[in-house]
């Protein structure tokens, strides 16, 4: 069941920018963790990026760090990512989930209990 709601993906070229966000409706926490992850088709799905909400520690793939920001908008109860300086590897689908605590085991994604629907990122050489 789709808990979050996320937008924003599309094509773009090497080197493009694109902007997700993601809506996060819940209000029965005090503080949680949300994050991105992304899937490629015949690959396993990959953590990108992660923030608690009460304190804004933000967490990223390796490969991102330098190129995504994430950071969170309480009055619109929204996630972002910022993706620039995209690249082939960049492509899939992502998602954006939710786990209830701030110390969270990011890379596996099955430990996350709740998830949007997915939005497609294309980056064309």
């Amino acid at each position: 069941q789709a808990q979050l709601v996320e937008s924003g993906g599309g094509s773009v070229r090497t080197g493009g920018s694109l902007r997700l966000s993601c809506r996060v409706p819940f209000n029965m926490f005090s503080n949680y963790t949300v994050g991105w992850f992304r899937q490629a088709p015949g690959k396993e799905r990959q953590f990108v990026a992660a923030i608690t909400w009460k304190d804004e520690r933000a967490y990223y793939l390796d490969s991102v760090k330098d190129r995504f920001t994430i950071a969170r908008d309480s009055a619109e109860n929204t996630v972002w990512l910022q993706m620039n300086s995209l690249e082939a590897d960049d492509t899939g689908v992502y998602f954006c989930a939710a786990h209830p605590l701030a110390h969270v085991p990011l890379v596996d994604s099955r430990q996350w209990p709740y998830w949007g629907q997915g939005t497609q990122v294309t980056v064309s050489l």
